[in-house]
């Protein structure tokens, strides 16, 4: 597929131009962008670029020569479309719009500045003097120009949401939100290139390019058009495939990936065809990569226990058998945790104070106008139950506000509601400007629990089904507790606590049941059960009833989610009635041992020492470590497998060597892998010294 390019074509009929210098050292610089490399011309919107013109013969004398200046983009360029722009010289440059001014005194040098608009359309751009000379150059949005949409006003956020190449992003449980250490690399060589392609592959450029280069100044446009461009479901040419199955044949499991940068390169170079495979966190990652790339503030975002409605109602049904097996016919999910993205921007199209953080989300989930897509939509309108703003606001409301509600059918065929206070929408996590810590920012997406003003939203929004879940309580009340140590390759033990707050004694069959279950919610393997007929409870009284999870029985069963959701139902004989209580247990990794060695300095070669101790009782096979960073391995991982077995207890241990090319604060990303721990990750942030 030909890459488009856009023109500028400026006439310099009398001057004799014999060398010039793009200054892509100065401009890229100031344009911050010189991360990309200074080899080429890689500028911002609304902020002039300078280009020195050296004269054979003659010299530039104000009021008398003049330039006369075309700037066009796209195949088909037309000024009632913004692809094209006719202006000349001005004294003085004006950011509002597409300008150039000489800033040198007369003579033979020629400092010629020039200003793309606020609102042109980002990508390639060819500068055209005098018919015979051609400059290439990228043009990017600009979150530092007040007139971009994409301003951002703080250098600190500017640095974590534009600039940092690698990140934090979370993943676990919202009882143990895990960090995961994520290779952004947006700045990478050929990963820019690799984005701007993803813009010309896309189904909207390929039918018709010259109003897709257009739609290319909004960048609510260019956000869907990357919503949809991170997923392959549409068979478009997309970059990623997902695949939720319990094997990966045909491509490598998601949690392989330790970063963006090899998977837009593998994408680039097999003729755009869909690298396999991702799952929420991987399409997120690579949407934030190729946002920040283009110029866009952007963010992963992970929402705990996030709900997955088909049926556009606002409600997650889940029906339950006696034996507190769920009816897996319903589409409806309950995701353990899902991310997506947020990117900072102004709304123009919506009403006041709809501007900032705007959610979008590239994992194929639903269809929006006939594409697998999902926003933007503003994260102040989710809030405010504004379910009529664009883009895709019904299903992101639900992903954090949808009512959960479970069913009991019993074996007569008679049903009845669940008492379960299990709330969708917790714990919503991003990392902390300028830290690795978790930032909670739940309180952006909805108001609390039982507050008057979320009671207003959901009146706002339609939403009737707000207390289901609390009607029918039978005053039965169940919790679960767990044991310390919980650890990958241990036994433990998990515990039902069952009280009676009537006055009656209670007798109550009790279910406990715990299987192995993906983050997205899909039920897995038994890894332990107890079904007990006879449960009875005096007035006021409680029982604590263990369940044991045995390494010898869960090891096998276990995804790489390494998740085990435990589900505990009590029924009471006498009225039918039905208390639940569910909770999801996370089970540690290994700790990788991070020792850096050697003075950490600019194209000084260092080693990192990795070691990892054998937490199970059976031998590790197929052991291997690998790195990955920003401007510590080129763009690059760097493995190293281990040949003999790791026994029980026994530390694997290794050094890896890597020769960083930039200063500043980095983040070495660490992954091990093996037979039976799967992917155990790591990583440790390092000072590059000058």
């Amino acid at each position: 597929m030909r890459e488009e390019n856009q023109r500028l074509i400026i006439s310099l009929p009398t001057l004799n131009i014999s060398t010039w210098d793009l200054a892509c050292q100065f401009n890229n610089t100031d344009h911050h962008t010189e991360l990309n490399g200074t080899d080429r011309l890689i500028v911002r919107r609304g902020q002039a670029f300078t280009i020195n013109l050296y004269l054979n013969s003659g010299s530039y004398q104000p009021g008398y020569s003049q330039l006369h200046i075309t700037a066009e983009t796209g195949p088909q360029p037309e000024e009632q479309y913004g692809t094209r722009a006719v202006f000349g010289l001005n004294d003085e440059i004006d950011d509002m719009c597409w300008s150039a001014a000489v800033s040198s005194p007369p003579g033979d040098t020629v400092c010629l500045s020039v200003c793309a608009a606020p609102d042109a359309p980002i990508g390639r751009y060819i500068l055209t003097l005098d018919g015979r000379i051609q400059f290439d150059f990228i043009l990017l949005f600009n979150p530092w120009c007040p007139r971009d949409v994409v301003y951002m006003d703080s250098e600190e956020k500017l640095a974590e949401y534009v600039l940092a190449q690698d990140g934090i992003i979370f993943r676990g449980d919202a009882e143990y939100p895990v960090p995961l250490a994520w290779y952004f690399g947006q700045f990478e060589e050929g990963i820019l290139d690799a984005c701007l392609r993803i813009l010309d592959m896309n189904p909207k450029h390929r039918r018709n390019p010259g109003k897709d280069c257009s739609g290319r100044r909004n960048v609510i446009y260019v956000t869907r058009v990357l919503s949809a461009m991170i997923n392959s479901n549409d068979r478009d040419y997309g970059v990623l495939e997902g695949c939720w199955k319990d094997t990966f044949d045909g491509g490598v499991s998601p949690m392989s990936w330790r970063g963006s940068v090899q998977i837009l390169r593998t994408w680039s170079s097999t003729s755009c065809l869909p690298v396999r495979f991702g799952q929420c966190w991987v399409f997120a990652a690579v949407a934030c990569s190729v946002s920040r790339a283009l110029g866009i503030p952007c963010r992963v975002v992970t929402n705990y226990y996030s709900a997955h409605d088909t049926n556009s109602n606002l409600v997650i049904e889940r029906y339950l058998n006696e034996k507190g097996e769920i009816d897996s016919s319903t589409r409806d999910m309950i995701w353990n945790y899902h991310c997506w993205v947020e990117s900072w921007m102004t709304r123009p199209d919506l009403p006041p104070g709809f501007d900032g953080w705007q959610a979008s989300d590239p994992t194929p989930q639903e269809k929006s106008e006939g594409v697998f897509c999902c926003g933007p939509v503003p994260v102040r309108a989710i809030k405010e139950g504004e379910l009529t703003f664009k883009y895709d606001a019904p299903f992101v409301f639900a992903e954090v506000n949808a009512d959960l509600v479970y069913t009991l059918k019993y074996n007569d065929g008679s049903t009845r509601k669940i008492v379960n206070d299990q709330k969708v929408g917790q714990k919503i996590s991003t990392k902390s400007v300028g830290r690795d810590e978790r930032e909670d920012i739940t309180h952006l997406y909805k108001y609390p629990e039982g507050s008057a003003e979320e009671r207003q939203v959901f009146e706002k929004a339609n939403h009737q089904n707000k207390l289901l879940q609390q009607k029918g309580n039978s005053g039965l009340h169940i919790t679960i507790k767990l044991s310390t140590g919980i650890r990958k390759g241990c036994d433990f033990d998990v515990f039902a606590i069952v009280s009676n707050n009537t006055e009656e004694n209670k007798k109550c069959r009790l279910v406990f049941a715990s299987r192995a279950v993906s983050y997205n919610g899909i039920i897995g393997r038994e890894c332990g059960f107890k079904d007990l007929l006879n449960v009875e409870l005096a007035p006021g009284g409680e029982r604590k009833v263990p369940l044991s999870l045995n390494y010898s029985k869960y090891c096998t069963n276990l995804t790489e989610d390494n998740l085990i959701r435990l589900g505990a139902l009590l029924i009471d004989y006498s009225t039918k009635e039905a208390v639940m209580a569910m909770r999801d247990i996370v089970l540690d990794d290994p700790e990788i041992k991070i020792r850096i060695l050697g003075e950490p300095k600019e194209k000084r070669k260092l080693a990192a020492e990795l070691t990892l101790q054998n937490p199970l009782p059976e031998p590790l096979q197929g052991c291997c470590f690998t790195i990955e960073g920003a401007n510590l391995t080129g763009g690059s991982s760097i493995a190293e497998k281990l040949e003999s077995p790791i026994e029980p207890g026994q530390e694997a241990k290794v050094k890896i060597y890597f020769t960083p090319t930039q200063s500043g604060l980095r983040k070495l990303v660490v992954d091990f892998d093996s037979d039976k721990l799967g992917h155990v990750r790591g990583y440790k942030n390092v000072i590059i010294g000058k």
